[in-house]
């Protein structure tokens, strides 16, 4: 029988671990409940669902950041030059690649995630595979890219040489480009079938072997930033090679895995317009707030807006990483929701969730507030960066607070695979509306950086109250005959495989 056809018998559910539950849809539809208890006993069943995907997601993205990190820590020790052309590779290049392949793999959070919930199992393996092929197909003109690297950085403005030692780096990031391509359709597959402290425990593993290996690398063996950026290359295929193992080894996956199979080669241009999409969605979200910093630094005298600014976005960018977990568990449960066919869950699901972060991100904004006249010494002991960075706290808070709910809106949409729609909505706010109206207010009106920021801001805060308006106008029964008519265009579960 070719497993690809094979649907696993309802006996034979044991090997799901967390197979979509229908006990929220009944609580929520249980009018034998008064209704203050109902929406209690859903709220409890809600976090115990949330809770345990938010939390490793956030340390898996953490632990990557903090690999990344280390490598430009070591690289800083050698020299000015050589943590600039680190800190170069790292935040810059490297940075396009992370975001695109990152994005482009979120379709398989949404066709696997609606997959999963629907019982459709065999899907969620070519859907792996077809984002794979798609994502290492995109890494041959990234390649190009990284080959010219010392061109375009002496085309950009940078001295050659800052560019020809911020190009070696980059060259030894190129592998790291192929393992971005299998890692994250691969992570998307585990999560939307809620496996996510895996990933979590691999990333730990790695990044001890990691930060020995850099060492070895760039002090014991002199191979400096080359050997550097391989280490962080082969870190990286590390973490690939440790979840394809666990895919392939564990009956847990028994059903999504079954092999390799030509029908991940069906239905590519549907599947690279929705990858497309949803790549730009978050680079135009990702780029948002680095376009921050390079137009602060066109100001006069840039020097201490800058160090406050740096301070500042790096506080927001640690609070991010926590909004970011919750970003994977929105799109997790609401897809999963819709798949299985449970329209209020799906919707209870966004207010849980989205609530939860908000308030989560409260509380920081009131710290930063709090404690506005200190934080900046954590990076600097400069008495003019910690007036300017208690200037800014005010911005700095309000940013919190946003990224306590945009992000994970950006999470229901992936859910629902309304990426394109997103798309548009992030050119209009983030560069029609954000970008131009902070720089009038920053050069024009002479606001500075606070001027740039606010106008920002406002574009932000517009973004989010489309999303908001959108997602509470929605009509989610709609959406689950959406999610089921999109798996019954895409099933390919008739395809052979190329190991039968």
């Amino acid at each position: 029988m070719n497993p690809d056809t094979a649907a696993p018998p309802q006996q034979a559910m044991s090997w799901v671990a967390e197979e979509v539950s229908s006990a929220l849809e009944e609580t929520l539809t249980n009018t034998d409940l008064p209704k203050p208890r109902r929406l209690w006993q859903a709220t409890l069943l809600e976090l115990s669902y949330l809770v345990p995907l938010a939390g490793p997601a956030i340390v898996v993205y953490l632990l990557n950041n903090v690999t990344s990190m280390s490598t430009q820590i070591f690289c800083g020790h050698l020299g000015n030059l050589e943590l600039a052309a680190a800190s170069l590779g790292n935040n810059g290049v490297q940075l396009l690649a992370y975001g695109l392949m990152l994005g482009m793999g979120s379709a398989v959070e949404t066709l696997c995630g609606q997959a999963y919930g629907a019982h459709k199992y065999a899907m969620l393996g070519i859907y792996l595979q077809r984002s794979t092929i798609l994502l290492v197909a995109t890494g041959i003109p990234l390649t190009i890219v990284y080959a010219f690297s010392k061109d375009i950085l002496i085309l950009l403005g940078e001295s050659k040489e800052i560019a020809s030692a911020a190009a070696l780096f980059i060259y030894g990031l190129i592998p790291q480009i192929f393992a971005y391509a299998c890692n994250f359709p691969m992570q998307k597959f585990l999560q939307s079938q809620s496996v996510v402290f895996p990933s979590a425990y691999i990333s730990a593993a790695t990044l001890v072997g990691h930060v020995v290996l850099t060492w070895a690398a760039v002090y014991k063996l002199g191979l400096g930033l080359l050997g550097a950026s391989l280490v962080l290359s082969l870190s990286w295929w590390v973490i690939v090679i440790g979840q394809f193992v666990y895919i392939v080894m564990s009956d847990r996956f028994k059903y999504t895995w079954t092999g390799l199979s030509w029908a991940a080669f069906n239905g590519l241009w549907d599947f690279l317009k929705l990858s497309t999409a949803s790549a730009v969605m978050l680079c135009l979200e990702t780029w948002y707030y680095q376009i921050l910093v390079l137009i602060a630094g066109l100001l006069e005298n840039p020097e201490i807006a800058l160090d406050a600014l740096s301070v500042s976005t790096t506080i927001s960018g640690w609070v991010f990483m926590i909004s970011v977990g919750f970003n994977a568990a929105a799109s997790v449960r609401v897809s999963n929701e819709l798949g299985a066919g449970h329209p209020k869950s799906a919707s209870f699901s966004v207010v849980v969730v989205t609530t939860f972060s908000f308030l989560i991100a409260l509380v920081f904004a009131i710290l930063v507030l709090v404690f506005r006249h200190s934080i900046s010494y954590i990076f600097t002991g400069g008495i003019a960066v910690s007036e300017a960075v208690a200037d800014l706290s005010p911005f700095l808070a309000l940013s919190i607070l946003l990224n306590g709910i945009q992000p994970v809106l950006s999470g229901v949409a992936v859910g629902c695979g309304w990426q394109a729609f997103v798309a548009y909505v992030n050119v209009a706010c983030y560069y029609v509306v954000g970008i131009p109206v902070g720089v009038l207010l920053g050069f024009y009106f002479k606001l500075g950086v606070k001027g740039i920021w606010g106008g920002m801001i406002g574009g932000t805060i517009m973004q989010t109250l489309i999303l908001l308006w959108v997602t509470y106008r929605t009509d989610w029964r709609k959406e689950v005959e959406t999610a089921a008519r999109r798996l019954d265009i895409w099933d390919d579960k008739k395809q052979p495989l190329l190991n039968s």
